[in-house]
């Protein structure tokens, strides 16, 4: 049996099925992360201070962090969801990764301040929103 180098299809077909194939763990990964922050529903201050190093007095920005920290676990619970469910991870990932951009984008618009305590969530989002990127791009790749 010879062995012959693959040809440029047939590599490009190689990657974008290694993509395809173990974003699952990908999305479990990145949803276990997300859903912990669940926490701040039950522990709004906790939460505000873990993330952004800052605090507040005020029943009002108690049930906006709980609001908040609500949505962001619920991103998380999608993701989880979107790993088992093959026919729904695409919309999944299209909503989780926008919900992530639009995090990113406000902390770079509006909260420069607070960059140093978030810096790590900004980092792991941009990761996803990339790996996500990547793995919209195989699928489409893939059809054709």
């Amino acid at each position: 049996m010879s062995l012959e180098p693959l040809t440029a299809y047939q590599q490009r077909n190689k990657k974008i099925n290694f993509i395809i194939k173990n974003f699952k763990w990908v999305m479990l990964v990145f949803g276990t992360v997300t859903f912990t922050m669940f926490y701040g529903l039950f522990a709004p201050q906790a939460a505000l201070e873990s993330m952004f190093g800052a605090s507040f007095d005020g029943r009002l920005e108690t049930i906006v962090v709980r609001s908040w920290s609500t949505l962001v676990g619920l991103m998380g619970a999608m993701l989880i969801y979107g790993a088992y469910s093959v026919q729904n991870r695409i919309f999944s990932i299209s909503i989780v990764a926008l919900s992530k951009v639009i995090f990113v984008s406000l902390i770079l618009l509006y909260g420069q301040a607070f960059i140093g305590k978030v810096g790590m969530a900004i980092i792991m989002d941009c990761i996803f929103i990339t790996l996500s990127g990547y793995y919209l791009i195989a699928i489409v790749m893939k059809q054709k």
